[in-house]
């Protein structure tokens, strides 16, 4: 294609651009261009109808020896260009985006050089014989409606775009020099997904599929997207350096590899709240998701934060709570965030789940943990009462703790109603309501699971859930090999194998996967447990009193969970001790009692016991 050299004014739509001086005029009006724009705006003008490359552009904006933010820079020159021809990326009248490849002018264009004259020779506009007539306007016809799809094909940036009711968001990549503040991306990350889950028309895949994705990726975004079975596809990229946060995000429909939005937004670390949730607006427009007036209130009343108190919140949030010393910095973390900024409320939300975590893998004493996190629940309520998160874990300290199922009910579905994409508040419904006998309801929520979670363990786990609460333990070995041969280091995964294995009387088969799930959980008492469980019912009860000795020694220092002593007694045939430190359990609301109790394969040879049957009695469970 031979490139032409624009001479003289060359117009197009109401503007008027003179390449020699670079002014470009509207109705006689002159309409402020910086350079780089510009610059873009006369490349596309040489070539019009064609496609002038990524590439082409950096060589000509920025050479090779200067350093820039390419994506950053092009994005935002072409930002500022189409503001300034009225334009978009959505509905271009002028530059149209390729996606990942380059921009095309578009709009017909008329140099003074070859502007049409006017004659009266020849036929008139209206000396067209009948029959061509007739045929232009059947054509003009079908072109209108869309007849076969001509217009469409003619004109691709004219089909409609496409209806999106589900997206993934992908990691963000990183763009900073520093590769320490890799968290922050990923932080930014979390809380786009986390934004745009509150949208219950939208569904919006969990982070724990979409991370897989991060890092180098060879697939195509349209790929990505038919993988996780999704309308569309977000990628983007975080620039964070001293007091200032960049994101730019860039969205593709799966489908049809059409470009949806072309993004750059900015702020203060301070105002990253708002920046946040003007991203996630900006995303449900661009999919002309229809929101309800309190989301859209939300997305516009975002509080300030204290820089140094959302840096030490990310710093927390990098940290694995399971881990006894990476929780403990972390509530360091947390704290120091608080004491920064007593009115942010996110801060509390994870703080109270660092004690939470503690209790739920039996390393701190429920008596001990749960006020201090019920405290920091309060507060952030008081601060932001739509905040999801927050309900969502005071319906697990009622359903786990409090044992009081109005409360753990009614938190549950005040999470959903704000959060309905929430994958983590699922789960724990659905555990909730099969540990509560809810069959039904479980199954409900597993299946949600599924569909916002389709790579990762959560689905798994919660089948496998509901398999122990069925006793249905063939099925359990099922969901077991699946998970353990997708998640082979997950404890969990060898956990449930091992339960499938011995509920089905194969018990010499379950020890060998107990055995990897202690191995992999790092001091979780409950696949110990159950390891002295298999280990009794087999004949080897020197074993299973061997790390019934340990714990004994362990308690005088630190804390053992009572309910966890209680099996492996009921193991040994020790009736006594078992109902003691059962009872011990009770005294100290221990959060085992709602979460096993009915299910739990370890205390059968208990269950006809009417001191059991008491248990069960003032648990209250619901009917």
């Amino acid at each position: 294609m031979r490139e032409t050299e624009p001479n003289g004014t060359i117009r197009f739509g109401t503007f008027e651009l003179n390449p020699q001086t670079g002014e470009l005029r509207s109705k006689g009006s002159r309409v402020k261009l910086q350079d780089q724009p510009l610059q873009i705006l006369l490349a596309v003008l040489k070539k019009p109808g064609h496609v002038v490359t990524r590439e082409e552009l950096r060589a000509k904006l920025w050479p090779a020896d200067t350093f820039v933010d390419f994506e950053h820079g092009l994005n935002t020159a072409l930002k500022r260009l189409r503001d300034a021809l009225g334009d978009s990326a959505e509905n271009p009248r002028y530059i149209e985006t390729l996606p990942r490849h380059g921009y095309r002018f578009i709009a017909p264009t008329a140099p003074d050089a070859i502007r049409p004259k006017t004659t009266d020779s020849g036929p008139t506009r209206w000396g067209l014989p009948l029959a061509g007539a007739t045929v232009l306007m059947i054509a003009v016809a079908l072109f209108v409606m869309d007849g076969g799809g001509l217009r469409s094909k003619v004109l691709p940036r004219f089909a409609a775009v496409p209806q999106i009711r589900s997206l993934a968001v992908l990691p963000l990549k990183n763009m900073s020099d520093d590769p320490e503040q890799e968290y922050f991306a990923d932080a930014m990350t979390d809380e786009l997904i986390g934004e745009l889950s509150r949208i219950g028309s939208l569904r919006v895949i969990s982070r724990t599929s979409v991370m897989q994705y991060k890092g180098e990726r060879k697939k195509q975004l349209a790929q990505i997207g038919r993988e996780l079975n999704v309308d569309a596809v977000i990628e983007g990229s975080v620039f964070h350096s001293g007091n200032r946060v960049r994101i730019a995000a860039h969205m593709i429909s799966t489908p049809t590899d059409q470009n949806l939005m072309t993004e750059t937004y900015e702020s203060d670390l301070g105002d990253v709240l708002k920046l946040q949730r003007e991203v996630a607006e900006s995303i449900t427009q661009k999919v002309r998701v229809k929101l309800t007036p309190e989301q859209q209130a939300r997305f516009r009343q975002a509080p300030e934060v204290n820089p140094e108190a959302y840096q030490a919140y990310l710093a927390a949030t990098y940290l694995n709570f399971g881990l006894y010393k990476e929780n403990e910095m972390a509530r360091s973390y947390l704290e120091k965030a608080i004491e920064k900024d007593p009115g942010f409320a996110d801060a509390y939300v994870v703080l109270a789940g660092t004690y939470a975590i503690l209790v739920e893998q039996r390393l701190g004493s429920p008596q001990d943990v749960y006020p201090p996190a019920k405290q920091a629940l309060r507060k952030a309520l008081e601060l932001d009462e739509e905040n999801c998160r927050v309900h969502s874990a005071l319906a697990r300290i009622g359903w786990r703790y409090d044992w009081d199922w109005q409360t753990a009910e009614r938190e549950f579905q005040r999470g959903l109603e704000l959060c309905p994409n929430y994958v983590d508040a699922h789960w724990y419904y659905a555990v909730y309501a099969v540990s509560t006998g809810r069959i039904e309801l479980a199954l409900a929520e597993m299946a949600k699971i599924r569909d916002l979670d389709p790579i990762q363990s959560e689905p798994l786990s919660s089948e496998a859930i509901i398999n122990y609460h069925l006793r249905s333990y063939n099925a359990s070995i099922e969901v077991g090999k699946r998970h353990v041969a997708q998640f082979s280091n997950n404890w969990v995964a060898h956990y449930w194998l091992a339960v499938g294995y011995e509920g089905s009387g194969r018990t010499r088969e379950a020890i060998p996967e107990y055995q990897k799930a202690v191995q992999l959980s790092q001091g979780d008492s409950d696949p110990t447990a159950s390891l002295a469980h298999a280990y009794a019912t087999t004949g080897n009860k020197e074993k299973a009193q061997k790390i019934l000795h340990e714990w004994m020694r362990q308690s005088e220092t630190s804390y053992v969970s009572p309910y966890m002593i209680a099996t492996i007694y009921a193991s040994l045939g020790e009736k006594d001790r078992a109902f003691k430190y059962l009872e011990k359990a009770y005294q100290e609301r221990s959060s085992d009692l709602p979460y096993f109790l009915k299910a739990d394969l370890r205390m059968d040879s208990l269950r006809s016991d009417p001191r059991f049957q008491d248990l069960m009695r003032r648990m209250n469970f619901p009917k």
